[in-house]
């Protein structure tokens, strides 16, 4: 069975900005079914157009560009809320492909009725540009940790992040959230080997600030991590689409 917009679990998370019982019809119009992903499908390529866009309802991706010389830049971690395939809605084909790493739900959508909801419903437009303004906001802080900083704050920084991610979506119970991803997946992410994310996380392991064990995140300090990852690594508030 497909679960219904106005019982979305998601709605109750606090990442998510409210909306309203209309929105929520437009949105059950809008979504043409569910579909179950298991981990290392692909659902969107790089390259490619897509007649469909998706929410992840349940279960964690992975967002990555590969370039001419077969190396891989991973460009985003997909969590629950995520609104996939915006690029090949609008500008035809997709940047970077994206692919589960978990069992993943998704809501699907038709990418032909994109335009509708821009001509139609202006609320949920709306809602679909301040998605892209948080993107671009994430992206930005991204780019200032991959360039800037040392290595060992960058690792800080990117499990910070994650875990305000997993706290603002309901996965994190007592100090500890989902985490599983691999550290090739965070190498690629920050510029950095793998041997010297090693390094780094068994650092941050040592000093009493997270460990990362067999799929886990779990955070000893978050006062001290917080003052390695600074501000950047505080979520902010999005719309559900």
């Amino acid at each position: 069975m497909t679960t219904k917009c106005e019982n979305c679990p998601l709605r109750r998370q606090s990442l998510f900005l409210e909306f309203s019982p209309e929105e929520a019809d437009f949105m059950q119009r809008f979504k043409t079914g569910e579909m179950q992903a298991g981990p290392g499908t692909h659902l969107l390529t790089q390259g490619e157009k897509s007649p469909q866009l998706f929410t992840a309802l349940s279960g964690m991706g992975l967002k990555y560009k590969m370039l001419s010389d077969g190396s891989r830049q991973v460009v985003g971690f997909v969590m629950p809320g995520d609104f996939l395939g915006l690029q090949a809605g609008v500008m035809g084909e997709m940047g970077h492909s994206v692919e589960a790493v978990t069992d993943m739900t998704l809501c699907v959508f038709n990418r032909a009725g994109i335009w509708d909801l821009f001509t139609s419903h202006p609320e949920r437009a709306f809602a679909i540009a301040h998605l892209a303004a948080v993107e671009e906001h994430f992206l930005g802080d991204a780019l200032a940790a991959v360039g800037q900083r040392p290595a060992y704050e960058k690792i800080a920084w990117a499990m910070a992040r994650f875990f305000h991610r997993a706290e603002g979506t309901g996965q994190v119970r007592k100090n500890s959230a989902p985490l599983p991803y691999t550290q090739q997946d965070f190498a690629d992410a920050l510029g950095l080997s793998l041997v010297h994310t090693n390094k780094q996380l068994a650092e941050l392991r040592k000093n009493g600030v997270l460990s990362w064990q067999q799929g886990t995140l779990t955070i000893h300090d978050m006062e001290k991590l917080e003052k390695l990852a600074g501000e950047e690594s505080h979520v902010r508030e999005r719309p559900l689409v």
